[in-house]
């Protein structure tokens, strides 16, 4: 191998020549020629041949270019003559691959940029594509990597037309059987298949009809049964029987205004009893109507005889000559567990029954006026036989169908008696009921017993009472000495409980009549005489 240098040669093997000397400096090293003489021109200095060590066969059969390559590229060959088999190249990629990645057809720009540019662009050895003015590189989406992808033109032959295959040929009635384009074997099959469906279909609709037919029969009759239910005297259907003629159901227009309740006939003269809260809104004289409806439909006007709204009762009068007159008991014989039943017309149901029994006797409670004027405080019957709005006024009957009260509210979850009966109804006794009517009837209106205090429930954890708040100037309270603080605990022969139920035991009583009453004053027990007044 010759070395070679930058443009000198290399010395005679023999220098330097006698009388030089050579100098090592700055890591270079110098050959100084002998002076020449006078006039001669100034020595020349030559480089130093290079020292390169012996290439290793090995290494350079490693690294060394293939035999016959002198510039850093060159076209690649497998196996081709000549080479040393070092360099191989893989199979060419399918075709579909091919059609799809690579460049259009017809286009052959070379990605590589060529060794010395010149002449045309385009041609070997003129410039790369990408020096071309007028298509610069950036705006070639093989070479810029920001190019979004977009489609290239159609692959060739997808552009290509084809026609769309047109309708099969069809074969008629003759061909199929005459033509001979289908198998006999293909014909007798079809006709098997044809005559197998044919038969099931006519045994399935034979076995349909049969099925149908069986389950009518045009002579049945049923057989008749006599009547099997008993209703022996004293049952709910009896009693119903014998007490609905005696109710009826009462429906009051107050100009476009209505509302429904009930009453019973407690006098062959035609008078029925009802509620206060019922006929009051008709008591206004405001051109309003009352109607009474009687079981068998009869209907007939009726007039207010009385009320009394402190006990929410009320009479009014029908012209029905002999009515059908309701028994009347005695509340004072119930006992809790009775059977009773509560009839009248709620919600507008004329001649309702419902069933139940006295869940609770001399219930203290105050009724609700409903926008009437009643203000009124009983000492009910608690039944839990249904009770909802239109019953009110209507007949509470024992077992032996006697008229044991008047049904007149309930308590409910509700606002008011909105929210319908939950088993809590509330009934005025008949023996306060049949006094109060008395004195309507007689001169229609009542007066009340009265003690002249107002009081409010208290307790002191093991007694109840009613706790006098104020007393009444110049009344029986003041007459008999009770003040305010005073602690009522019994009146007459009746234990006070609270506040309602003083209402209730004085009202009982009869005015004028002298009662005693048992109170706490500061802790120590007396007893007054008071002598009731009249409201």
């Amino acid at each position: 191998m010759t070395d070679e240098h930058d443009g000198a040669a290399d010395p005679p093997a023999d220098a330097p020549a006698p009388g030089t000397s050579a100098v090592e400096g700055s890591g270079r090293h110098h050959r100084v020629e002998p002076a020449e003489p006078a006039g001669a021109s100034p020595p020349r200095l030559t480089p130093k041949p290079l020292e390169r060590p012996a290439v290793d066969p090995g290494e350079e059969h490693v690294f060394g270019r293939p035999s016959g390559v002198d510039g850093g590229f060159a076209a690649q060959r497998d196996g081709a003559p000549g080479g040393n088999g070092r360099v191989v190249t893989t199979a060419p990629p399918p075709a579909a691959l091919a059609a799809a990645f690579s460049r259009s057809p017809g286009d052959g720009t070379d990605l590589q940029r060529p060794p010395s540019p010149a002449g045309p662009v385009g041609e070997p050895g003129g410039p790369a594509f990408w020096d071309d003015p007028a298509a610069p590189a950036d705006t070639d989406p093989w070479r810029n990597p920001a190019s979004p992808v977009h489609l290239g033109e159609p692959a060739p032959g997808d552009g290509e037309q084809r026609p769309a295959p047109g309708p099969g040929a069809r074969l008629g009635v003759r061909e199929l059987l005459f033509g001979r384009r289908v198998h006999p074997r293909a014909l007798i099959l079809l006709a098997v298949l044809a005559l197998a469906v044919g038969a099931v279909g006519g045994i399935v609709g034979r076995l349909t009809a049969d099925g149908a037919q069986g389950l009518t029969e045009p002579g049945a009759t049923l057989t008749s049964t006599s009547d099997s239910k008993e209703r022996p005297p004293g049952s709910v259907a009896d009693i119903a029987a014998r007490v609905l003629p005696a109710v009826v159901s009462i429906e009051i227009k107050v100009g476009d205004q209505g509302g429904t309740g009930s009453g019973v006939v407690i006098d062959a003269a035609g008078y029925v009893l009802t509620n206060n809260h019922v006929v009051s809104p008709a008591a206004q004289g405001n051109g309003a109507t009352i109607e009474a409806v009687f079981s068998n439909g009869q209907r007939v006007p009726a007039q207010i005889v009385g009320r009394d709204p402190k006990t929410d009762l009320a009479v009014v009068k029908v012209g029905v000559a002999n009515p059908t007159v309701a028994q009347i008991g005695s509340s004072s014989s119930l006992a809790v567990g009775d059977g009773v039943l509560a009839i009248g017309s709620p919600l507008g149901l004329a001649g309702t029954v419902t069933d139940g029994i006295v869940s609770a006797l001399n219930r203290p409670v105050r009724l609700d006026g409903g926008g009437s004027d009643t203000n009124a405080v009983i000492d009910a019957i608690q039944t839990d036989a249904a009770i909802n709005p239109g019953n009110s006024g209507g007949p509470l009957v024992d077992s032996t169908g006697a008229v044991v009260g008047i049904n007149t509210a309930i308590r409910s979850l509700g606002q008011g008696a909105e929210g319908g009966s939950i088993g809590l109804g509330f009934a005025i006794p008949i023996d306060d009921a049949r006094r109060i009517a008395e004195a309507l009837i007689r001169d229609g209106s009542v007066k009340h017993a009265e003690l002249g205090v107002n009081a409010k429930s208290v307790t002191d954890g093991t007694t109840d009472g009613a706790q006098v708040q104020n007393v009444v100037a110049g009344g029986s309270a003041a007459a008999a000495g009770i003040v305010e603080g005073d602690v009522i605990l019994k009146v007459g022969e009746r234990t006070i409980a609270g506040a309602d139920e003083l209402v209730v035991a004085v009202r009982e009583l009869a005015p004028g009549q002298s009662v005693p009453i048992e109170i706490v004053r500061d802790g120590r027990p007396l007893t007054v005489t008071a002598v009731l007044a009249s409201d």
